[in-house]
C-alpha cells in the first residue's frame, strides 16, 4: 500500500509537472519567437529579428543616387510568419505632382518616388498623408517629410502604425521612422526593411566602380540581400529618376 501510493503520487507530481510546462511555454502565431507566461515576457534567444523589433520588416528598400541618376528598388516578397504569402507585390510607388502636364510613370524628369517596408495597410496610409502634405508644401520635399513625422510621432492613431518609407526626388532622399526621424544619407545610399543591412553594405562597396550605373548597383546589391534575408526575393521592382543637376553645371552647359 505505500508502494502504491508514493508511485501513485510521483504520477500526480509529474502531471502537474508537464501541465505547467506546456501553459507556461508557448510559440508565437506571428513568427518562432518564444515568450514565457507569468514573468515579463522576455524574448528568447532564438527568436527573429522581424518580430522582435519593429523596425525590422520582412522585405529590402533599396535608393542609389549616382551619376545624375536615383535609383529606387524593393523586392515583391509578403510574407506572414514563415510563410510567402505573394512574391510579386508592388511596395515602390511613383508620385507625380498635380500640376504636372506628364501624369505617366514612365517619365524620368520629374515626380517622387517612395519606398516601404512594414505593414501594408499603415503603409499606404502613410502615403496619403505624406501626398497631402507634398500638395500642401509643393517643391519641398524635405519639408513634406518633417511634417509628416512630426504627425507620425505625435497623433494617438498615427504612432500606432509600423512601417518604414525611403522617399526620393531629383534633389534629395530621405528616410522616415516612426520614431519621427528624417534621415538624410551622407553618400546617397538608403535602405529599409529585414535585408537592409546586407543591401547597403553591398551598394557601398559596389559605388565606387566607374562603370556600373545606379541601376547596376541596387540590382547587384540586391541580389546580394535577397541571397543573405530569407524575406527577401529576386523579383525586384525598379523605378528611375533623372537627379537634378546643380546650377553650375546648367550655366556651363548653356555657355558651352
Amino acid at each position: 500500500m505505500a508502494a502504491f501510493g508514493v508511485t501513485r503520487a510521483y504520477s500526480s507530481n509529474m502531471n502537474r509537472v508537464l501541465s505547467q510546462a506546456a501553459a507556461t511555454t508557448y510559440r508565437s502565431a506571428r513568427g518562432s519567437a518564444v515568450y514565457s507566461i507569468g514573468r515579463t515576457n522576455t524574448r528568447a534567444f532564438g527568436s527573429t529579428a522581424a518580430v522582435a523589433s519593429p523596425d525590422w520588416h520582412g522585405t529590402t528598400i533599396l535608393c542609389v543616387r549616382k551619376n545624375g541618376k536615383v535609383c529606387m528598388m524593393g523586392d515583391g516578397q509578403v510574407s506572414m510568419g514563415s510563410m510567402v504569402v505573394k512574391p510579386n507585390a508592388k511596395k515602390i510607388r511613383k508620385i507625380m505632382p498635380k500640376t504636372s502636364k506628364l501624369n505617366s510613370e514612365e517619365d524620368t524628369t520629374g515626380g517622387t518616388i517612395v519606398g516601404f517596408a512594414g505593414s501594408t495597410a499603415d503603409a499606404f496610409t502613410l502615403l496619403e498623408r505624406l501626398e497631402s502634405k507634398m500638395d500642401e508644401y509643393p517643391g519641398q520635399l524635405t519639408r513634406s517629410c518633417v511634417e509628416l513625422a512630426k504627425g507620425w510621432r505625435t497623433d494617438k492613431y498615427l504612432r500606432r502604425l509600423e512601417a518604414s518609407l525611403l522617399v526620393a526626388d531629383e534633389n534629395v532622399s530621405l528616410e522616415l521612422t516612426g520614431n519621427g526621424d528624417v534621415l538624410e544619407s551622407h553618400d546617397g545610399i538608403l535602405s529599409v526593411g529585414s535585408g537592409s543591412t546586407f543591401a547597403m553594405a553591398a551598394a557601398r562597396a559596389l559605388k565606387d566602380i566607374p562603370e556600373l550605373s545606379a541601376e547596376e548597383v541596387a540590382r547587384r546589391s540586391m541580389e546580394i540581400a535577397s541571397d543573405m534575408c530569407v524575406y527577401t526575393n529576386k523579383s525586384f521592382m525598379v523605378e528611375v529618376l533623372d537627379e537634378k543637376k546643380p546650377e553650375e553645371e546648367e550655366s556651363k552647359e548653356k555657355k558651352d
